[in-house]
């Protein structure tokens, strides 16, 4: 796992030796940042399950103004910390909570990346919960490997197949 473009392009990042932690991959990692590419540079962006920082490191390399990490987990936080080493002077927060908690903050984001356990069943909610978050023209991402979820107040524009993951666009409705 590597970081595919921008400042910091070809870093290596460490990831989960664990059976079933999957980061998101280079391959689609690369497309879901081409498709970003117009709104990445100065937008607020939430990881909200970080797992190593793959998508938030990702963003800041592209030019994002600021990222907040957030993972229930110690072992993923521990990680993320470990893969922000090499990253110097950019504007970023690190939280150790679970979803709820992170999106009950008052904050605005212009990209927030939902990327749960595949196994997990909390991707409704959190896509639910997000939507409050947004700005004005804010997207969400949904990474699973499943159809796109319908949640009041958000709008699925958009869905692109990648193999087993696929990832699902969202916006905010008026």
């Amino acid at each position: 796992m590597r970081v595919i473009a921008g400042k910091y392009r070809g870093r290596t990042l460490a990831s989960f030796e664990e059976i079933g932690v999957r980061p998101t991959s280079d391959r689609v990692k690369e497309s879901l940042f081409g498709i970003l590419s117009p709104v990445i540079v100065g937008a607020r962006v939430l990881d909200l399950f970080a797992g190593s920082g793959n998508l938030g490191i990702e963003s800041l390399s592209r030019g994002a103004s600021f990222v907040r990490f957030n993972d229930n987990s110690k072992a993923a936080i521990a990680l993320v910390k470990k893969n922000l080493a090499f990253v110097k002077g950019e504007h970023y927060e690190i939280g150790q909570a679970d979803f709820r908690s992170c999106l009950s903050l008052p904050d605005r984001y212009d990209i927030i990346f939902i990327d749960p356990p595949y196994a997990s069943d909390v991707a409704k909610e959190a896509l639910a919960l997000a939507g409050d978050r947004l700005s004005d023209g804010g997207i969400v991402v949904l990474e699973n490997e499943g159809e796109s979820l319908v949640v009041p107040g958000l709008e699925c524009y958009d869905s692109r197949s990648y193999g087993r993951t696929k990832l699902h666009f969202y916006r905010g409705t008026p």
